[in-house]
This record gives C-alpha cells, sequence and structure tokens, in this order.
C-alpha cells in the first residue's frame, strides 16, 4: 500500500468522519503530503492537529472549500498541484444526509441542496482532478503506472434503495449518479493512465450518521445489521 501512496494526495471532507479517517490512514501507511480539504476550517485544524500528533514529517495544505462551488473546488486543485508539484490520488469524500423525504413530501429547494453537493460537488471535484492528472506524466508504479486515482465515496444507496421506512429519495438519487459518473468516467479515462472507483460504505458512526438519529431511525436501521451495531471509519 506504501508504493500506492507515494505523492500527494487530496482528501475533502477531511474535517470529520470517513474523510478524516482516511488522511490518518494515508499518513500511517506512507503519504506525506495531504491537502485536507473541508467547509469547515476549524474542522480542518483538528484534523490536522491530530495528523502532527502522531507524524511530525507531513507536509499538509488546508484549504477550506465549498464542493458545490466550482471556483473553490478549482482553485482547491490547481492550489494543491501547485503547491506539491502533482496530484497523485484524490479522494471525493465531501458529502450531505440532506432532508430525508419520500418524493411527495420534498421541496425542490432541498433536491438541489442535496444533489448541488453529493452530486454536482463530486463531479466539480472529479473533472479538476482528471484535468490535472491529464497534465502529469505517469508514475512508474509497476502494473499501476498512472497519471493518478480518484476515489468517490458513494453510499449502499447508491446500489440499491432506501426503505420505505426510511425515505431518502434525494440522498438515494445523488449517490446513484455518483456510481454512474465513477463508471462512466473509469472507462473513460483508464486509457489514459487514471484509475476512478467508488466505494459504498454501509451504515458508519459518523458525525453524518448522528444527524439522522432522530425519531427512532437509528434504531429501526441498526435492527437491520447483522452485528447489531454501525461500522467504524478504521474498518472503512
Amino acid at each position: 500500500m506504501t508504493s500506492l501512496l507515494r505523492g500527494a494526495a487530496l482528501i475533502t471532507g477531511a474535517g470529520s468522519g470517513i474523510g478524516q479517517a482516511t488522511a490518518l490512514a494515508f499518513a500511517r501507511y506512507g503519504a506525506r503530503q495531504l491537502a485536507l480539504c473541508d467547509i469547515r476550517p476549524d474542522a480542518i485544524a483538528q484534523t490536522t492537529q491530530k495528523l502532527k500528533d502522531h507524524h511530525k514529517d507531513l507536509d499538509i495544505l488546508s484549504l477550506d472549500v465549498d464542493t458545490s462551488c466550482e471556483a473553490d473546488v478549482d482553485h482547491a486543485v490547481e492550489h494543491t498541484a501547485k503547491h506539491f508539484g502533482r496530484l497523485n490520488i484524490a479522494v471525493n469524500n465531501a458529502g450531505i444526509n440532506g432532508k430525508a423525504a419520500s418524493s411527495d413530501q420534498l421541496e425542490f429547494e432541498d433536491w438541489r441542496k442535496t444533489m448541488s453537493t453529493n452530486l454536482d460537488g463530486v463531479w466539480l471535484c472529479q473533472r479538476a482532478e482528471i484535468r490535472q492528472m491529464l497534465k502529469q506524466e505517469p508514475l512508474e508504479l509497476g502494473p499501476r503506472d498512472g497519471r493518478g486515482i480518484i476515489v468517490n465515496v458513494a453510499s449502499m444507496l447508491g446500489l440499491v434503495a432506501a426503505s420505505p421506512s426510511t425515505p431518502a429519495v434525494a440522498y438515494t438519487a445523488s449517490k446513484h449518479g455518483v456510481m454512474g459518473l465513477t463508471k462512466t468516467d473509469a472507462v473513460m479515462y483508464a486509457p489514459r493512465g487514471i484509475r476512478i472507483n467508488a466505494v459504498c460504505p454501509g451504515y458508519i458512526a459518523t458525525p453524518l450518521l448522528g444527524a439522522v438519529g432522530a425519531d427512532g431511525v437509528l434504531a429501526r436501521q441498526l435492527e437491520k445489521v447483522p452485528q447489531n451495531r454501525f461500522g467504524s471509519v478504521e474498518e472503512f
């Protein structure tokens, strides 16, 4: 894994949850150049401090980024490449739950808010990352030679429908969109040395999960988990 983590890695939503755990794991396995992106500067500062507490030799770039904003995203990727010399790995993790509702109960404003972050944001990030990686010479990593790696954090709800007991039409549609985006661009850019994949976590114990804990929602979901517990960010 260490050889795959050579060079600079950019992580969105790095202030907490899966994004923060990804940054810590990357550092543990040898990444020394990290661009941490989040819409919350205080959260990035906390992740940065956790990293520096255990790894004194890291070069960390902290970026205040709203991934639904084209200018923010383009600046973040450009600044990362300029600071580190290239962009090797990108993890597009930033996302929101949005309003949990069925279609007849959902307002267009709520739909667009979820799509703007979860789908538009991932596409904006991926587009900027692809554009940067296409400018780069391939690295020699044996069978994994390439210009860069992109990982999109989707969801199990990018593969299946949400339960009627916990309607989440906007979130589910947005994550299905991420899967379609990932598959399409993976095929498009693999011949040009850019590897694009998605991961689809189930219920992971993060602040995002806690935000949907009202009205016994989490208790009902926990009943469906064979181990009777939610996953941890470290397991993911």
